[in-house]
């Protein structure tokens, strides 16, 4: 094992100094002559942890990716030779690939369109045709959502060579941005020819080198190192953000929300033991009470300064005894209120001791709507009041 260890260290090693005489503009044939021999003994995970090196060398983000883009494209073949396992149909990865697969399949519908504009740039129906189809490729602004909010946190969570998904992010970002200029371009009446076809180029570029080192570089590492489970649990969250191309049918009961884990809750976005869960009431910056649906107080929290004092007396009493005479009224028509889906919050805001306190009442319903309680948030908010202008950097003192 320590061998195989240190034969990647070497491969890493020696992918660096070609990267490094990349940088420094040496003629492109000449490096593959240079170093065929790392070339062609180098796998496709060996560049995600290249990239991973790279980043942490403070790279900047334009020059990182243009050598990027050229040391893959030395790369390529030896990728491309390199044996490849699909993944299996209708896992995870397999419907990330069919999303692709559609996207590509669009992108290559517009080269006859491309090929009239520039024939005839004057002409309005080919730039129309284009710009439907740009419109349509927009959608997969959702696949790299989907990569972004869901799969990228689990590959952190598993590789610890992960530094790659940034650089990839940042290619998402370039394609989102020339996605949405192309649209513009094409709906303007003063139609820049050149600039249309710099921006499709990058455009082609950009989307079919992700797909690429997708498949052939980090999804074969992903379906290697991530539970085959972690994965099946991203189909809810990403339908909600909704695929673009193709939607896989499944039962979502049975991949919905997160693996239950020894000794936490499952909270649907994210498991916490008892202890966490009340360490992170306690440290938010307000006192949370809550009733529930029969108006039985059933939990308030411990901040470290509470604004109104509670014991742990009042869990189970009813919410109308925990009032004066004089006010109970106006608790009553709160609920009442919320109970009946009239409102869904009320606000007060009171002086007292020098103290500007914020009390605001927020009705607590389920899926479908059904009232199950009400919470009680009070926030001491002279500070906040006193805020100006803007403070973007921590002024913390020494």
């Amino acid at each position: 094992m320590s061998e195989f260890t240190n034969h990647k260290a070497e491969r890493i090693q020696k992918l660096t100094t070609l990267f490094e005489a990349i940088l420094r503009n040496k003629n492109v044939k000449e490096l593959y002559e240079e170093h065929r021999k790392i070339i062609d003994l180098c796998i496709p995970t060996d560049v995600v942890f290249l990239v991973d090196d790279l980043v942490k060398k403070n790279i900047p983000m334009p020059e990182l990716k243009k050598g990027i883009n050229k040391i893959l494209n030395l790369l390529y073949k030896t990728i491309v030779d390199y044996p490849y396992a699909k993944p299996q149909e209708n896992s995870y990865l397999w419907v990330l690939q069919e999303n692709n697969r559609v996207m590509l399949e669009k992108l290559n519908s517009l080269k006859p369109f491309i090929k009239e504009i520039n024939k005839h740039p004057e002409i309005s129906e080919p730039k129309q045709e284009a710009l439907e189809v740009f419109t349509e490729l927009e959608k997969f602004v959702n696949y790299y959502l989907i990569k972004e909010n869901l799969l990228f946190p689990v590959i952190e969570k598993y590789i610890p060579e992960f530094r790659c998904v940034s650089v990839m992010w940042s290619f998402h970002d370039d394609i989102k941005r020339n996605l949405k200029k192309l649209a513009e371009l094409l709906r303007d009446s003063t139609f820049e020819l050149k600039e249309f076809n710099r921006l499709t180029g990058d455009l082609y570029f950009n989307m079919n080198a992700i797909k690429f080192r997708e498949e052939r570089i980090l999804y074969p590492l992903v379906a290697d190192v991530v539970p085959e489970k972690e994965l099946e649990n991203l189909f809810a969250e990403s339908m909600e953000i909704g695929f673009p191309f193709f939607t896989p049918k499944i039962d979502l009961e049975e991949t919905a929300g997160l693996e239950s884990i020894s000794g936490k809750i499952n909270l649907e976005t994210g498991s916490l033991t008892v202890e966490q869960i009340k360490l992170l009431f306690n440290h938010l910056p307000v006192d949370l009470t809550f009733v529930d649906e029969f108006d039985k107080v059933q939990y308030f929290s411990s901040p470290k300064k509470r604004i109104f004092p509670r014991t742990k007396a009042i869990i189970g009493r009813d919410v109308h005894n925990c009032h004066p005479k004089e006010s109970v009224h106006v608790v009553e028509k709160i609920v009442e209120a919320f109970r009946a889906g009239e409102k869904e919050s009320a606000s007060f805001w009171i002086t007292i001791k020098g103290e500007r306190l914020l009390i605001q009442y927020f009705a607590i319903r389920d899926e479908k709507g059904n009232y199950k309680g009400v919470v009680e948030v009070s926030q001491e908010i002279s500070e906040i009041q006193s805020l100006t202008g803007e403070n973007r950097l921590l002024d913390w003192a020494d």
